[in-house]
């Protein structure tokens, strides 16, 4: 053996060897129960982060641990076109070039994109090989395979047929930058302070932090029980500038203690307005369009930005003397979770799913334990989430996704819904010429089928064996966006839940315990750290000291250190093998006792890895390898080796499989160093002690 352990001359050349022995591939063994995850997605079209260092880790300690214990185990990987996440990258890209998306038709800058994902997902895939992820590479899978976007245009189908599905004109949140509707759960909520102005409207005055949507104003409400305004209900407000009549109504869903108790309603950039203008059937009118421009208004303003119109809009009150008073309100406004702008509520033709049967299923496949949660607490947060769900609008105003597979007729206009091929003609009146619509899904939409999807379309017999898939181990901040959705969508689609146990992993932080990011200037290049300590030093830093479901502090120095216990196991090997193989001898009771320990520490370690706190069984496996082992038997030994040597060497053995999922390079290269000493002739598909 070498003096020092080298790990960039040997990783590349251990993963190989793991590849070629057909290890990651597990083969159906009926009446054997799998142990199955399926790795959430990666971005295709962006590097790994630490973040990710930290879900490999978690994810492949667990699948080594269970192939160690003879189960057919099945880490499937895969890539997330990753819609408009990747459309903002792109796009910013070609910003850097002086361009935009529309300097180009739909088909070029579709491949555009194509091109440049299909480039950066090599880059991620070898990435997650550097990391030592031991997936299964024969069922890799991309959000945009075919066969997954066919399962996808089924699942939608059924929907519509179903009665789940709508295209409906209601309130959704605007991007005009990103120039797409997201869902609820895609806007960021932040407090600000801003200008709450009391305006003139006649009989009563309102508040509002928005006087540039006043033109859109349909009525007033007040609440019933105001005994303050019940005169004035029936009678009519004027709307100050263009002195239009608006009848005061009453509404329950006007809190009375908010602002005046007077709400102006503003069905179209509003969603408490829209649904009070629902039930009340007053008309909408929209006064700010998707590129966030001022229509439908005075001429003077048309054409302006909304934030340029409001202060114009502003003067034109003072001037009138239409401004009672302005105060300044804390409140809470929706922004875009990309750029972090205003989100502008609009009424929009969009597709939306009925939720509500969807999440009561969900709900009631967690009460009855279909699907635990390994931290009790997300539970309760899962089923919040769920009962506070509202119909999710599920397409999407950008070009990078997979198409509606929706067709309008040019003569009676109705949609007709297919399993992806162009309909010859209209469902509804048989009208042969039809346009398909030209949204896209919602990523996470494609991506809540992703356990059904990638399994029914990876190998004959999979999703019969493989599915339901053991754990999800996603991180926790996307529970809302994805982890429910994979149970609603799996549960509709296949009659099982996707996965038996949800195992959410925390945050990486800095050593300071701040939010990784490239604005603070405290990123981790995970890769980097690879390059300089080796993948067995980042994996075990990135687990170290806290549990799956908590965020973890790391910082260069844990890697480093870590990179110190990788030296320390290949320091004990050296002693080890530098001697002949040892024979069997009569054992002491420094040999007896070493060896009681072991099998303590591979009891406790294999109780707390089918608990999923891997970093108790990695802080047992560190103390037992380094102080038991070393400090202590090995310094015994030193006077008696040819004693000892086949203890030694049956404690070394047992000491590697124990380290193996945590380090798996570093354990394999002194596996094969000393093939003729041990019980099997690889590491990775050895038994796990007391197994």
């Amino acid at each position: 053996m070498d003096k020092t352990y080298n790990h960039l001359a040997h990783e590349e050349e251990i993963y190989g060897l793991w590849e070629k022995s057909g290890a990651f591939t597990p083969k159906i063994q009926k009446g054997k129960r799998p142990f199955v995850i399926v790795m959430p997605p990666p971005n295709a079209s962006d590097p790994l982060h630490i973040g990710h260092a930290r879900e490999v880790a978690t994810q492949d300690i667990l699948t080594r641990y269970h192939r160690m214990l003879g189960e057919p185990t099945l880490w499937l990987p895969g890539a997330d076109h990753a819609g408009i996440e990747t459309q903002f990258v792109f796009e910013k890209k070609l910003a850097k070039q002086g361009k935009s998306r529309f300097d180009f038709d739909h088909e070029t800058l579709y491949q555009m994109i194509w091109d440049y994902v299909l480039e950066n997902k090599s880059k991620m895939e070898s990435q997650l090989r550097t990391l030592g992820a031991s997936c299964d590479w024969t069922r890799n899978k991309f959000t945009l395979d075919p066969e997954i976007i066919k399962v996808v245009y089924a699942t939608f189908k059924r929907l519509y047929d179903d009665g789940h599905l709508y295209r409906g004109e209601r309130i959704i949140n605007y991007c005009p930058r990103c120039g797409t509707a997201y869902s609820q759960l895609e806007v960021d909520s932040v407090e600000r302070d801003d200008a709450f102005y009391y305006l003139d409207y006649g009989p009563v005055v309102i508040a509002t932090t928005r006087p540039e949507t006043i033109f859109a104003d349909v009525a007033v409400a007040v609440n019933p029980k105001d005994a303050r305004y019940k005169n004035l209900i029936g009678k009519k407000a004027i709307l100050p500038l263009v002195k239009r009549e608006l009848p005061i109504i009453a509404d329950p869903l006007v809190e009375a203690g908010l602002g005046t108790g007077a709400l102006k309603i503003t069905p179209g950039h509003d969603a408490l307005d829209f649904e009070i203008g629902q039930k009340h059937k007053l008309p909408v009118i929209s006064v700010i369009d998707e590129e966030g421009k001022m229509v439908n208004t005075p001429e003077r303003y048309t054409g302006m930005s909304a934030e340029m119109a409001r202060g114009e809009v502003i003067k034109d009150l003072e001037a009138e003397g239409k401004i009672k008073k302005v105060e300044t309100i804390h409140h809470v406004v929706g922004v875009c979770y990309k750029d972090k702008g205003l989100i502008e509520p609009l009424v929009s033709k969009q597709w939306f799913l009925r939720v509500g049967p969807l999440a009561k299923e969900a709900i009631g496949a967690i009460s009855d334990k279909q699907v635990s949660f390994a931290s009790p607490r997300f539970e309760k947060i899962a089923k919040h989430w769920l009962k506070n769900l509202r119909d999710w609008n599920i397409s999407r105003q950008i070009i990078w996704g997979i198409r509606i597979p929706a067709w309008r007729c040019g003569k009676c206009l109705e949609w007709t819904i297919t399993n992806g091929a162009p309909p010859e003609k209209c469902s509804r009146c048989g009208h042969a010429k039809l346009t398909q619509d030209p949204d896209t899904f919602d990523t996470w939409f494609s991506s809540g089928q992703w356990p059904f999807a990638t399994l029914q379309t990876a190998k004959p017999g999979d999703f019969e064996y493989f599915y339901p898939t053991t754990v999800m181990n996603p991180a926790y901040d996307i529970l809302p966006f994805w982890v429910i959705r994979m149970m609603m969508l799996g549960i509709y689609a296949t009659g099982k839940v996707p996965f038996e146990v949800v195992l959410l992993h925390g945050l990486v932080r800095d050593k300071y315990g701040v939010k990784i990011s490239k604005s603070k200037g405290n990123v981790i290049d995970p890769i980097e750290m690879v390059e300089k300590y080796g993948a067995d030093a980042l994996r075990m830093a990135s687990i170290w000291g806290s549990l799956v479901e908590n965020d973890n502090s790391l910082s260069e120095d844990n890697v480093r250190g870590q990179r110190n216990f990788a030296n320390k196991i290949w320091n004990i090997a050296r002693f080890v093998l530098i001697e002949p193989k040892g024979k069997r001898i009569k054992r002491n009771a420094d040999d007896n006792l070493i060896v009681k320990e072991l099998k303590a520490t591979a009891r406790s370690v294999s109780r707390l890895l089918d608990k999923y706190r891997l970093n108790e069984a990695a802080n047992e496996i560190y103390d037992f390898i380094w102080h038991k082992f070393a400090d202590v038997y090995l310094e015994k030994t030193k006077q008696r080796r040819p004693e000892a040597q086949k203890t030694l060497e049956y404690v070394l053995q047992e000491s590697l499989k124990l380290l193996h999922p945590f380090m798996p390079f570093v354990t394999e290269k002194i596996w094969q160093e000393g093939i003729d000493r041990f019980d099997s002739p690889i590491l990775i598909s050895a038994p796990w002690p007391l197994s």
